[in-house]
């Protein structure tokens, strides 16, 4: 065995060996300035020595996520776009949708709901609706591919493993009462949310939120605002979750902007499920709207108000849950193999903003909820959630008539609800986090 170069053949010799040594280093140096190019425009890298092994699988990694593109659309906050066929996207590697067939559109909209190809951007009550900032290209994906948001050596990076890049922590609830929302734990984790359930079947959520760009004090804590549909035990290992929003997340993203997500899990957080399409399962539709992509322009303090309209609800026909986006444009849909509990119905439904506190300097967080302002400053200062709404089991989007609210620490985020009939019921929330009254 040996090395052919230009002049031939070496045989198994010292210098041999010597040229395999250089041969090694040079793949891994190679390697290594690839993650660091792609790591110079980010403010939250975290720079530490990767071994060549964990860069090899990082790298087959995301051969396996990455799909060939038709086309790639490089955004103006440097993200790669690629344009995938929608038979080629990562969700049909799912063991349970290899002889899936892809359904273009719901079987059965909720009474009342009308389809859009397109949204636009004049919004309600004073706001106007948010949309992509890949879109500035100018540039669009080509008919039957999906846009999905490239994943980076570095992504991969920044997370604490491989295993956990993509993934929610696992999740231990406070209470075993089956009425408290399992989002209330002791992990770090602080929320001010709003929640209807159990005691009613639900078949889906909607909600109109406001969009900002709250501070991250450190990479590994994370804002954002989103609503859950949930079923299973909140204090067991069953629980079902499809979730949905805008979050600012450094370690996933690499950047402070406000970024469209989804998430999904059937087993409380555990081996199932991930954020946007970094695992087999949400299978998109759309070719406009990239799930992870930032969202552009943000509402600004006193200044414009941008919001995002987001409906997910279960197909009666199918029982696939379909997510839209905005003025009712389809984005794609989690099959319903996917779950167990929730492939009968959601017991609970929360909206609201959650934050990461790790007490890195042994006191509060800094990271802002919302906006960065407590719910009493009110419109334009404090970030909100209108027109809340569920979908019932006659298949019908109704507003939710009672809520109730619940914050761990209403010194560091607080949530106060109201109803109007242009906005029916709906609530502001959030706060600065570490202040004189949340050390």
């Amino acid at each position: 065995m040996g090395i052919t170069g230009r002049k031939g053949r070496c045989s198994c010799s010292a210098p041999c060996k010597d040229h395999l040594l250089l041969l090694i280093f040079f793949v891994a140096m190679l390697l290594l300035q690839r993650a660091m190019a792609e790591s110079r425009t980010l403010n939250y890298t975290r720079h530490r020595q990767t071994s060549t092994l964990r860069l090899e699988r990082i790298s087959r990694h995301l051969d396996k996520i990455n799909k060939p593109p038709v086309l790639t659309i490089e955004s103006a906050d440097g993200d790669l776009i690629d344009c995938v066929h929608k038979r080629k996207q990562l969700a049909l590697d799912h063991p349970l949708l290899r002889n899936h067939k892809i359904q273009k559109m719901p079987m059965e909209m909720p009474k009342g709901m009308k389809v859009n190809s397109t949204s636009d951007m004049e919004g309600e009550g004073g706001s106007e609706k948010a949309w992509q900032m890949w879109h500035l290209n100018g540039t669009r994906c080509p008919k039957g591919t999906v846009p999905i948001r490239r994943s980076t050596v570095h992504d991969v990076l920044r997370a604490k493993s491989l295993y956990e890049f993509g993934k929610k922590r696992s999740r231990v609830p406070l209470s075993g009462r089956n009425d408290v929302p399992d989002v209330l734990s002791g992990n770090g984790h602080e929320h001010a949310i709003a929640y209807t359930g159990s005691s009613q079947e639900m078949y889906g959520a909607k909600a109109t939120i406001n969009v900002w760009d709250p501070s991250i004090q450190v990479i590994n804590e994370f804002s954002l605002s989103q609503l859950w549909i949930l079923s299973g035990s909140f204090d067991g290992t069953d629980l079902n979750s499809i979730e949905a929003g805008w979050q600012v997340s450094p370690e996933l993203y690499g950047d402070s902007r406000p970024r469209l997500f989804t998430y999904w899990t059937s087993d409380s957080y555990r081996a199932t499920g991930c954020y946007n399409l970094l695992c087999a399962g949400f299978i998109q539709t759309n070719s406009r709207i990239a799930i992870g992509a930032a969202i552009s322009p943000v509402s600004s303090y006193d200044g414009n108000q941008y919001d995002i309209t987001i409906l997910i609800w279960k197909d009666p026909k199918v029982g696939n849950w379909w997510m839209s986006f905005g003025d009712n444009t389809l984005v794609g849909y989690w099959p319903a193999e996917l779950f167990t509990h929730l492939a009968e119905h959601a017991t609970m439904v929360e909206w609201g903003g959650e934050v990461v506190n790790s007490r890195s300097n042994g006191q509060h967080t800094f990271t802002q909820m919302g906006s960065g302002h407590f719910a009493e400053d009110g419109f334009g200062k404090a970030s909100y959630f209108r027109n809340l709404q569920i979908v019932d089991m006659d298949n019908s989007l109704s507003s939710v008539q009672s809520i109730s609210t619940l914050a761990e620490n209403t010194n560091c985020y607080d949530i106060k609800s109201f109803y109007t009939n242009e906005w029916g019921t709906y609530f502001y929330y959030g706060g600065p986090g570490n202040n004189p009254q949340c050390p």
